[in-house]
């Protein structure tokens, strides 16, 4: 059998855990199958494990999949319990089971040399079945894990697919439908167009989205996050939405020679005092801070020192034109974020409308995953000229419909 490209990929990557975003379709269970057959053949007295949400789809998913590429070496095959021993190159054995999430308790004290987790956008608790019993399993012969889903909203597998951002130990990829060369593109091209925009970009294009109010759904990964730097700055900028409970977000942002915005460092911190936040933004000697005009003795605080501090105009309006002003420039091309900055693009991908309102663009955004927002909003608002003039229509099509607002973009 040979591997996608795409699914080729995945199996050449050598780092310890892989996380696997996955449309449907794409061939996952093929690529686990042979995954667990290779980690079984190479290694001496080998254990490796798939777990599915329940046990009874570990046997509907992967089980005769699993028969097939093992049996020219399978030595016993246990239908009940699903467990295959096979023979490895050493010429003993190794042990193959399907398990289910449901049951993973059962799994503690045991020990593997790879876990595969399917479906884990399904998997109840996982960050405790994964902490206190899974991830404890490969600690005696350091192994490794797959973790493989399709999302299913903002849930414990988006954190698990942005831990690549921070941890070196992860790795993600992100694939569709479209990337099995196996499946007729007629086909999936059928099922785009009998189904809502949100359901074909979850279920097929592996989308982390939510059914509808998402603010910014212009913001792609692949188009706005970067690992480069700006070559040639202009000039150094930052927004600063303050907060206590709730998070501090201090944006760093690089405008360079074409009009680019940089988001290069972001300060997102809880529980720190205005005289904390006031230090820390003093010592970056920003040319230009835009910061939330609301907390006054702050800004006071800042001049005291020297900083910078322009106006941000938060009137009515200010809102819809601001937010209006960041899609314009996510349409352009105009915002790069470094992926290091992880709370600002979760929040891009967390920003949304009150769910009761759904996508009602005359209605303001729902006040959470929003720190980091406010503070590039202030910035991209303010640094690119902000009017009152009259909300007009930008006529832009697609599903989302057209955007309201009171000010293009100025370049």
């Amino acid at each position: 059998m040979q591997l996608t490209p795409a699914q080729a990929q995945i199996a050449c990557d050598t780092h310890r855990f892989r996380v696997v975003l996955a449309g449907r379709r794409f061939g996952k269970t093929t690529l686990s199958a042979w995954e667990m057959f290779a980690k079984a053949i190479a290694t001496n007295d080998g254990r490796v494990a798939y777990i599915a949400p329940t046990f009874q789809q570990a046997r509907d998913i992967a089980w005769a999949e699993l028969k097939k590429v093992t049996e020219p070496l399978a030595l016993s095959v246990n239908e009940s319990r699903l467990e295959i021993t096979i023979r490895n190159k050493y010429g003993n054995k190794s042990l193959i089971i399907l398990r289910g999430w449901e049951s993973v308790e059962t799994m503690r004290g045991q020990f593997y040399d790879m876990l595969i987790l399917d479906e884990v956008a399904s998997m109840r608790d996982f960050w405790v079945g994964w902490n206190a019993v899974l991830s404890p399993t490969l600690v005696d012969k350091k192994g490794e894990a797959m973790f493989i889903s399709t999302p299913k909203g903002f849930n414990h597998f988006y954190d698990l697919f942005n831990l690549s951002l921070t941890d070196p130990n992860f790795t993600s990829f992100k694939f569709t439908t479209y990337d099995n060369p196996y499946i007729p593109v007629e086909e999936i091209e059928r099922e785009k167009s009998t189904k809502p925009d949100y359901v074909f970009n979850q279920e097929y294009m592996g989308s982390f989205t939510k059914a509808e109010g998402l603010v910014y759904l212009e913001f792609d990964r692949d188009k706005h996050v970067t690992d480069k730097l700006p070559e040639m700055v202009v000039e150094t900028l930052a927004g600063a939405d303050f907060g206590y409970r709730n998070p501090t977000a201090v944006i760093t942002v690089k405008k360079d020679y074409e009009g680019i915005y940089w988001v290069t460092d972001e300060w997102y911190k809880t529980e720190q005092t205005e005289d904390q936040v006031v230090e820390y933004i003093a010592s970056q000697k920003f040319n230009k801070v835009y910061p939330d005009p609301e907390n006054a003795s702050a800004i006071e605080s800042l001049r005291k020192k020297g900083v910078n501090t322009r106006n941000v105009n938060k009137g009515k309006g200010s809102i819809i034109a601001g937010v209006n002003k960041v899609i314009e420039a996510l349409k352009e091309g105009k915002i790069r974020i470094h992926k290091s900055c992880v709370n600002v693009i979760q929040e891009f991908e967390m920003y949304s409308y009150p769910e009761d309102k759904g996508r009602n663009l005359t209605e303001l955004p729902a006040p959470e995953h929003n720190h980091a927002m406010d503070a590039l909003r202030y910035v991209i608002m303010m640094d690119g000229g902000y009017s009152d003039a009259p909300r007009v229509n930008y006529g832009t099509s697609r599903s989302y419909g057209g955007r309201i607002s009171t000010n293009k973009l100025m370049r």
